[in-house]
């Protein structure tokens, strides 16, 4: 059986031969540590555009909060760790409604949490509680939001919200993905309103340096590991 087939019988990947879990909500559970990890919450996405005349529903918040904190009753983790871009911009928190307020600073209350600096939350509110960081040292594994070029041995990172698309019995499908090489890890985005950036776009090609990388696309209630080669390119995906 090939190093990849076990992977995908196991439900799980390798980072550094750290095993990790990749969860079809878009998470990632290192059960070793009992931490859960997530990228891009983008809390207040919606009210960010509707601000600027783009009318979206106003339910990412709610939906994305409603995910997370049923992965935290599941897994009941010891740490958590968001990625960065937790909220869209600084004035989430004066625009989120004061339940969606609460339960976030329930959450972080329950566990070690952290919160690492995004390029769109470069302070996240200390009304939420919690620890703020530029990025989190658990080796043999670094967890940031932006990546870096290769090699960035043991990065798990953000930011670049990456999606795969494949075709499958004459259709073509793209899924939120997560993308390694097994000596690093780019995660998929958790927010309900963000975008995704496929990863045969340019912006992935220095990350991963001429070795093989895998996307862990996300099914529905499964984790489906395709090879890079197999894969489709779109035309004007981008991360949002």
């Amino acid at each position: 059986m090939s190093d990849l087939a076990a992977e995908q019988k196991s439900g799980s990947l390798q980072v550094l031969g750290t095993k990790l879990q990749p969860l079809p909500d878009g998470a990632l559970y290192w059960p070793e540590r009992e931490t859960l990890i997530v990228a891009d919450l983008h809390f207040e996405k919606g009210s960010a555009f509707a601000a600027k005349g783009v009318l979206l529903p106003p339910y990412d918040t709610a939906a994305t909060l409603a995910r997370l904190e049923r992965l935290c009753r599941a897994l009941a983790p010891s740490r958590v760790i968001a990625l960065g871009d937790s909220f869209h911009d600084g004035e989430a928190l004066a625009r989120m409604e004061e339940g969606a307020r609460e339960r976030i600073r329930a959450l972080a209350a329950s566990t070690d949490w952290i919160w690492i600096e995004g390029n769109h939350d470069p302070a996240p509110p200390p009304f939420f509680g919690g620890q703020v960081e530029s990025a989190v040292d658990m080796k043999p594994l670094i967890f940031r939001h932006e990546p870096q070029a290769a090699p960035a041995t043991g990065e798990v990172a953000g930011h670049l919200h990456p999606c795969a698309a494949v075709r499958v019995r004459g259709r073509r499908l793209r899924r939120r993905c997560f993308a390694s090489d097994g000596t690093r890890l780019i995660m998929p985005s958790f927010g309900a309103y963000t975008g995704g950036l496929n990863v045969l776009d340019a912006a992935f090609a220095p990350l991963f340096a001429g070795l093989e990388f895998h996307a862990w696309m996300i099914g529905a209630e499964r984790i489906h590991p395709v090879k890079a080669r197999t894969l489709l390119p779109d035309g004007g995906s981008g991360k949002g």
